[in-house]
């Protein structure tokens, strides 16, 4: 098998690169202007030089042009930022013989084309699967494990023989390459869909891939750079990865200094005034970061051939989907769709220029905000294989969650959710793998405000650029503590950071998928949310049926919108508990309620769902008492501010009713507290007046 593929692959590389210059992009065939504003690479770029099956778009975008492809209007239609950017980059790679070409070389190229597409293909995709069906027909045959064994009250009430099974899968999973560790990855989080154990077990899924080649990185790398020389691309280059996942692998590395960017360019702003004194202000009310860019990159490579293997995956999936679809009992599930949503999600990460795109948009997204911070792309170096990204300097979250957050555990869980409600609420625009190991923590000093001097000389170390990066040091302080090898330590040291000044800002890495939700989604969601704060659980239940993917395969509508309203009743009854409405518990009913009743939900508004899971497990895991609808009452007043005057002209109502209802909330919670506090106050007098 390995024979055959290497012996074809060595003939279309040989015939292939005769016919570059008749392969073209049918749709960015005008391509785009240089734009040399800020030191930036244009929006169209020199296609890469590749040997064998070569893409060979007549102008490779950047990008910056993946950006301006987000910030389109929307309007009403059913895109997304993410839907276009994909679109813009399945073009970019689509193979067509040009009309330029006439005479031999055009029946020449057609053959090529032909031979690639329709014969090549089939057969490398036939080979494939019979190496998937080496791999998964074990696991077919035994299916009937999953009705043997004891049933275990911890694990969901499954049988030992399902858990063995499931573990069975995922080790299939593992073995069978990226788009099968991605599929399992992704159907973890697919709770309304897969049993709650099994997602349980997938969520554990972890890439076993080798990591290719250090001549293969070096080369994809060069390349990236325009061929320059390696040794005059870097000053350092970790030969060993970070990390190696099922699709690309991870070095740290220090650019030389003419290719190192001083400072954030892509979010200066020309010297004003008004934003001067505005920023002095902010400065000195929120605790603004210091901002010292770091000198160190974070260098992702795809692994070569990997585009293909995943689109050959994607193809035996969509067709086992077909074919499982016709069974009556899981038609519900509608698999076939959701093969394509999976594709989309796997194509998104296969080329990094939309990572790089989607970085930018967070770093305007959070300019003005002190809670989160992304890190800078280098997006004149990043290609469809290459993102060249500011190194993250931080401790992994998890760090914290395993060893304790000391004095900060209140502040990270805070700044944590913020910015996650900002994402959801005000921008539409959220981070859609958001578990602990992509969210670091680093440390920094508050900035000081930059007033002009008139007839001071301003002085070196005055500069922000100038100063050392104190985030390291106060990291290496840390590192010794980490994975609980002195607990007390760690805390006892986080105390002294405090004591010193330092406060904590949370980074976001790993920005290759994001949540957005098109114009009738996003309608949906705000429909069901008014439902939901009006307290009418019965109103939620019937909407979510109704404007489900399937609304004829939902089985008892009326008691699924008795059972939603059973639910909000009992969320209205436990409002003014402090920290002990769990917003997690309600979602994972909410989850096993559709999946009992076969709602298919949109895979958006899932996704959605399991990031509020996720960032309040984390939360509550360094705050037990973190409140959700108090962490989000400023956002909803911002939210308010900026939307809520079109609301109330059109007579809607819902957004002062929640806005009110959580201010009221707010209030009575701070008196009950304050109560609480006189009683003990009061108490504990008593107990001294006793003993006197």
């Amino acid at each position: 098998m390995r024979s055959a593929s290497r012996l074809g692959r060595t003939c279309l590389r040989q015939q292939l690169p005769r016919v570059r210059p008749a392969i073209r992009q049918s749709h960015l065939q005008s391509g785009f202007r240089r734009w040399n504003s800020a030191g930036w690479r244009g929006y169209g770029r020199a296609p890469p030089k590749r040997d064998g099956l070569l893409y060979a778009a007549a102008v490779g975008l950047s990008p910056l042009a993946f950006v301006q492809i987000s910030e389109k209007d929307n309007g009403d239609t059913e895109q997304t930022a993410e839907g276009r950017m994909l679109q813009a980059s399945r073009d970019e790679i689509k193979k067509e013989v040009s009309s330029d070409v006439r005479g031999w070389r055009r029946f020449r190229d057609h053959c090529i084309v032909f031979v690639d597409l329709y014969i090549w293909e089939p057969i490398c995709t036939g080979l494939r699967f019979l190496h998937l069906v080496v791999i998964f027909v074990p696991v077919l045959a035994s299916v009937p494990a999953i009705w043997i064994g004891r049933r275990d009250k911890t694990r969901g009430d499954e049988r030992t023989g399902t858990l063995w099974w499931y573990s069975f899968l995922v080790r299939s999973m593992e073995r069978a390459g990226p788009a099968f560790i991605k599929l399992g990855q992704w159907a973890a989080s697919r709770s309304d869909i897969f049993p709650t154990e099994m997602c349980e077990v997938m969520s554990q899924l972890h890439s076993n891939a080798p990591a290719h080649s250090l001549h293969e990185t070096k080369r994809i790398i060069r390349r990236a750079f325009d061929g320059r020389p390696f040794e005059e691309i870097f000053v350092e280059f970790d030969e060993k990865p970070l990390g190696v996942g099922a699709i690309a692998q991870v070095y740290k590395a220090k650019l030389k200094h003419d290719l190192a960017v001083p400072g954030d360019p892509d979010l200066e702003e020309r010297p004003n005034l008004r934003k001067n004194v505005r920023k002095n202000v902010d400065t000195l009310i929120k605790s603004t970061p210091q901002r010292v860019p770091s000198s160190y990159v974070a260098i992702k490579v795809l692994h070569p051939g990997v585009e293909r293997i995943v689109r050959r995956d994607l193809r035996i999936m969509g067709f086992f989907a077909s074919v499982l679809n016709a069974i009556p009992t899981i038609e519900w599930l509608s698999l076939p769709d959701e093969v394509q949503q999976f594709g989309e999600m796997m194509r998104l990460q296969l080329d990094l220029r939309i990572e790089a795109a989607n970085l930018t948009i967070f770093r305007r997204n959070f300019k003005e905000r002190t809670t989160a911070w992304f890190p800078y792309p280098y997006t004149e170096f990043t290609t469809r294989q290459v993102l060249v990204e500011e190194f993250a300097q931080g401790i992994p979250l998890s760090d914290f969650m395993e060893n304790g957050g000391g004095i900060f555990q209140q502040e990270i869980a805070d700044e944590g959710l913020d910015a996650f409600l900002r994402m959801l609420l005000l921008d539409n625009f959220i981070h859609a793998d958001l578990h602990p190991g992509n969210i670091m923590v680093r440390f920094y000093q508050s900035s000081k405000p930059q007033l002009p001097h008139l007839s001071f000389r301003q002085h070196a170390d005055e500069d922000p650029k100038a100063q050392p990066d104190v985030t390291e040091q106060v990291l290496a302080r840390l590192r010794p503590y980490r994975h609980k090898t002195d607990t007390k330590a760690w805390v006892a040291e986080l105390e002294k950071i405090d004591r010193e000044g330092f406060r904590p800002q949370l980074i976001f890495i790993d920005t290759g998928l994001v949540t957005e939700l098109n114009a009738t989604n996003r309608r949906n969601f705000l429909d069901l949310f008014k439902a939901i704060a009006e307290f009418d659980g019965y109103k939620a239940g019937l909407l979510m049926c109704e404007r489900c993917r399937q609304p004829d395969a939902v089985i008892e509508k009326e008691i699924f919108a008795l059972k939603m309203q059973h639910l909000v009743l009992g969320v209205k009854s436990r409002t003014l508990a402090l920290g002990n409405m769990k917003i997690g518990d309600i979602l994972n009913e909410v989850l096993s309620m559709v999946r009992t009743h076969h709602v298919r939900m949109e895979g958006d508004f899932v996704n959605v769902v399991i990031s509020i899971l996720l960032l309040e497990g984390i939360g509550r895991s360094l705050n037990p008492d973190i409140d959700l609808l108090s962490s989000a009452l400023p956002i909803l007043r911002q939210l308010g501010a900026q939307s809520g005057g079109g609301m109330l002209r059109q007579g809607d109502f819902s957004m002062l009713k929640v806005w009110a209802g959580l201010e009221a909330r707010k209030f009575l919670q701070a008196s009950i507290e304050d109560v609480s506090i006189s009683n003990s106050f009061l108490v504990c007098w008593g107990a001294v007046a006793d003993i006197a």
